[in-house]
């Protein structure tokens, strides 16, 4: 899911990255302010973009979710962002910074767009910092997870319109230990989401009094056979458990909980992950009852919501996701910057970013923080069975 924080590997990939692009002669047209001579587009004119997300491999689905969203904007708007005419240039992330590092440089030395947008990766973000950050160009992460991203790695030049996953995981806790009258077991992907997303829920959950009864991590991207750890959450004697997957994972392990009889004695709690999207169409009403927290579910009750919803569903011939939102609320940000930004220069971009202000969601309004992430309502969600198919309910707003 975006999070793979590989962060000594990330650091070598960008420095290595940086010094193949001196030797090779492809930073020679980048000033002493690390602008390109052209500065991405003059100004008032059209506006050149690049959109960096995965169109192949595992995490396509949520690249295309991404370029979806943020294609639907440009549609509803003319094809303009901040009045201006956009040349979008739209290239594969990949499904680590081996490719996406490259092809995101690829964007701004050669594309020379004024800005870069997506990356679902967080290893990818990660190994890109540096490097906006002495190119003077903005990226706007519009999903990579990673808490560094936005916390001891920020960079005046990197935005983050999509979640931490601390924040998404912490958001849960206090909920989790007030319903739940005993103890909750811990279980997620053995990688650095997994890892931070727990970390995430323990501390908030842990705070308002709940009691871990046990914590495991599984193998990433290999467990498909989930019965031995659900032996040992049933032995552990847990009274609910919280969960992070996503992907093939969640399906799997939504679905071996409820048929090993789990579902019905023990409640299961997660990030939105778990069942957002296709996932949640793979796992059916499997995942009835399963309680999760997100920032977005499309059963929230707003105008704009609704509006969005069957834009996209006429768009993309299908329910929009969290990543659609992330996507689509990416160019709204970009959208309000260019209209406010006093040229094309990333400095000019990123003092236009401070001053965007809220932005009128489907998700409901959110704005920036000081670190540049996203400050938004996370909503407690409960899968529920709609007909043949299954919903995120919104159950309650989580403080």
């Amino acid at each position: 899911m975006g999070a793979v924080s590989l962060f000594s590997l990330t650091r070598t990939i960008a420095g290595l990255a940086v010094g193949a692009l001196v030797l090779s002669g492809c930073g020679s047209s980048l000033g002493e302010s690390g602008q390109s001579g052209s500065g991405g587009t003059q100004s008032g004119g059209a506006v050149k973009l690049g959109l960096l997300v995965p169109l192949s491999g595992v995490y396509a689905p949520v690249g295309e979710d991404i370029k979806a969203g943020f294609e639907l904007y440009l549609d509803q708007h003319d094809g303009k962002l901040g009045g201006r005419d956009v040349d979008l240039v739209t290239t594969d992330e990949g499904e680590g910074p081996q490719t996406g590092v490259p092809a995101a440089q690829k964007l701004v030395t050669q594309d020379q767009v004024a800005a870069v947008a997506g990356v679902v990766n967080s290893a990818t973000a990660l190994g890109l910092r540096d490097f906006f950050d002495e190119s003077k160009k903005p990226l706007l992460i519009a999903n990579a997870g990673a808490d560094d991203i936005t916390g001891a790695r920020k960079s005046e030049y990197v935005w983050r319109t999509s979640f931490s996953n601390g924040q998404v995981s912490g958001a849960l806790g206090p909920a989790v230990a007030e319903e739940v009258k005993g103890s909750v077991y811990l279980i997620a992907a053995d990688y650095a989401a997994g890892k931070e997303m727990v970390a995430g829920f323990r501390k908030s959950f842990e705070a308002a009094g709940g009691k871990v009864a046990g914590e495991k991590y599984t193998p990433f991207g290999k467990t498909q056979d989930f019965q031995p750890y659900l032996s040992a959450i049933r032995k552990s004697g847990a009274d609910a458990v919280y969960a992070f997957y996503a992907g093939a994972e969640a399906v799997n392990f939504v679905k071996q909980y409820q048929q090993f009889g789990l579902a019905e004695k023990t409640p299961l709690y997660g990030t939105g992950f778990l069942t957002e999207g296709g996932v949640l169409a793979a796992q059916g009403k499997a995942a009835v009852g399963v309680k999760t927290s997100l920032h977005y579910s499309t059963e929230l009750d707003g105008a704009v919501n609704k509006e969005f919803m069957a834009a996209y569903q006429e768009k993309a011939k299908k329910p929009p996701t969290v990543y659609a939102v992330q996507g689509y609320d990416t160019a709204a940000v970009l959208d309000k910057a260019l209209a406010e930004a006093d040229g094309d220069s990333g400095d000019a971009l990123v003092k236009a970013l401070g001053k965007v202000g809220p932005v009128d969601s489907p998700r409901g309004s959110w704005k920036f923080d000081a670190d540049h992430n996203a400050e938004q309502t996370f909503y407690l969600r409960e899968v529920r069975a709609d007909g043949k198919t299954a919903v995120n309910a919104v159950v309650d707003e989580l403080d």
